[in-house]
């Protein structure tokens, strides 16, 4: 199956329905937290927007990456959160409302700041060599019809219809995730010897963006004086980004194997810490299991 195929039909497919199933699992309550719990969304959202970015290209310029590999992972740090981070936020014991009015608030916000934020980062990038050029309002026409709409949609159906949503945005969701999957095992297949060549160099710079946004949600939410569940609910939102919209991005609209693979090594990568944040989390319970087997044995 021919790569083109892969990003201009099932990546965004399923983006469209991973957001419409993030849709039909919110509602108004998510965007008024905003109100009545401002600290914590602030501060979430400064450091996903502000924050990121510029870690991300302290970390590009301390790896000293080629031009489209940096600016892949700098499109990841301009696509904050997702429905991923939802889930591994509740598997963490953090505070899923928080995790979920941060991407609510982000799939508004998002399509608007990335592609602007986009250039102002690829002028800085390409100073001295070959120019990107980014598609701006074409990006942003895309990100509203992918990620906007379908989540608008979403909720709107859960409004009128709770009953049936409470029945169906579970299947939503999981369809979603097997797309999604099933997308990115086929972009590293027809991608795979790009990515061999670029693993080496992508490694240990996506692995120290990983930990270190990581670390700077969990820092900044402990220096707001934020309870131990937000501070875990930043960490993740912060660390972990949204690899289907950074793929949408650099290989639907710029079309760049290069962007994408620094996209696609994110996106499998990511995955080790988030698992042994969860991991450790749940430690108490792995530690009653391995002493009741000890007993029963």
């Amino acid at each position: 199956m021919q790569a083109t195929l892969v990003s201009q039909v099932f990546l965004p497919l399923a983006l469209f329905i991973i957001m419409l199933s993030v849709g039909m699992s919110l509602k108004v309550l998510d965007f008024q937290r905003v109100f009545t719990q401002p600290k914590a969304i602030v501060v979430g959202m400064l450091a996903q927007l502000v924050c990121l970015p510029l870690l991300g290209w302290i970390i590009i310029q301390l790896y000293n990456l080629p031009l489209l590999l940096a600016a892949g992972l700098m499109i990841l740090t301009l696509a904050p959160g997702g429905a991923t981070s939802n889930a591994i936020t509740l598997l963490a014991k953090g505070d899923t409302a928080l995790s979920v009015s941060l991407t609510a608030l982000n799939s508004v916000i998002v399509p608007f700041t990335l592609p602007l934020l986009a250039v102002v980062v690829f002028q800085a990038l390409s100073m001295g060599s070959a120019q990107i050029d980014f598609p701006v309002m074409q990006t942003i026409i895309q990100m509203l019809l992918i990620t906007l709409l379908p989540v608008s949609i979403g909720m709107l159906f859960g409004h009128i219809f709770p009953e049936i949503n409470l029945k169906v945005r579970g299947f939503c969701r999981s369809l979603a995730l097997i797309l999604m999957l099933m997308t990115v095992v086929l972009l590293v297949v027809t991608s795979w010897s790009r990515l061999m060549l670029v693993l080496p160099q992508l490694a240990l710079p996506v692995l120290s963006l990983v930990l270190a946004a990581m670390m700077l949600g969990y820092v900044v939410a402990r220096l707001a004086g934020l309870s131990e569940a937000k501070q875990v609910t930043l960490l993740v939102e912060v660390g972990l980004q949204n690899a289907g919209t950074a793929l949408l991005v650099t290989s639907t609209l710029l079309q760049s194997p290069e962007m994408s693979a620094s996209a696609l090594v994110y996106g499998v990568l990511m995955q080790i810490p988030a698992l042994l944040l969860i991991a450790w989390r749940n430690r108490e319970i792995f530690t009653r299991s391995l002493s009741r087997s000890e007993t029963l044995g």
